[in-house]
């Protein structure tokens, strides 16, 4: 569980009540159903025209994903790789063909299969780049369609604000409903900027940072592959390997894999 987005939801929106509380009103004041259905609503719906449906059912399941705490494992992979070239320098590359059913990253066995089926090198890093694009590829159109709703909520909130604002203006001979009036037609505009910078936008970027720590995690296992398929000094491929990491995880990590 990812504890920091729930601090962040949790802390946003309850800042946003004590506010409410603070200037005087209720919590109730700013429900109103309309203006829901025309944001909330109104707005998803919009991802069906901007986008697939898959894209568009499966953008919870998306949103989700910032709710759980990744681990890329990237101490597991470099002391893998590490692994893999002590073993193909002792033994040759051919030898590692045992070992590759047992590997469970998908990304890495591929690369490795390539490797031992003597593969040239340019090639290897063509096709591994190539799958890597792809699935940034995919994660851009998810992306996308988080951004789009992000986009889409407060458009619609200001468009229920002007339906509102029409309605009241059709009605100026009762004076005594154009406060309230003037108030529902502003809580459409209230709910989009609450989705769009409370939620969407937020959640978005957390997102997309985890696409890039996973595209340089795989960056990562490219270069491990192609330095095995070199014939590296395996110390030589633990700091090419070490220097994708962050000092403070550097750190961590290389007192072990250079422990020798």
């Amino acid at each position: 569980m990812n504890i920091a987005t729930i601090i962040g939801l949790v802390g946003a929106f309850a800042m946003a009540i004590m506010a409410i509380f603070t200037s005087g009103g209720t919590p109730l004041t700013y429900m109103d159903l309309p203006s829901f259905l025309m944001v909330v609503a109104g707005s998803y719906f919009g991802l069906f025209v901007f986008g697939n449906m898959s894209d568009a059912l499966g953008i919870f399941g998306t949103l989700g994903l910032t709710m759980k705490l990744p681990d890329y494992n990237e101490k597991g992979i470099i002391l893998k790789l590490m692994a893999f070239s002590e073993k193909a320098r002792r033994e040759g590359l051919l030898a590692l063909d045992e070992e590759l059913e047992d590997l469970d990253d998908e990304f890495m066995k591929k690369g490795l299969r390539l490797v031992v089926d003597g593969t040239d090198a340019e090639i290897v890093r063509m096709l591994m780049e190539t799958e890597l694009s792809q699935i940034q590829g995919r994660h851009a159109t998810k992306l996308a369609t988080v951004n789009m709703w992000g986009t889409l909520a407060p458009g619609l909130g200001m468009l229920g604000t002007v339906i509102g604002l029409i309605a009241m203006l059709k009605n100026l001979e009762d004076k005594s409903a154009l406060g309230p009036n003037m108030a529902v037609a502003l809580i459409t505009t209230l709910y989009g900027a609450i989705m769009a910078n409370l939620v969407l936008i937020p959640l978005s970027g957390k997102l997309r940072s985890r696409d890039e720590m996973e595209a340089q995690v795989k960056e990562m296992v490219i270069e491990g592959v192609l330095s095995i398929q070199a014939g590296d000094n395996p110390r030589i491929l633990a700091m090419k390997l070490l220097s994708y990491l962050t000092p403070g995880d550097r750190k961590s990590v290389e007192a072990e894999v250079l422990k020798d």
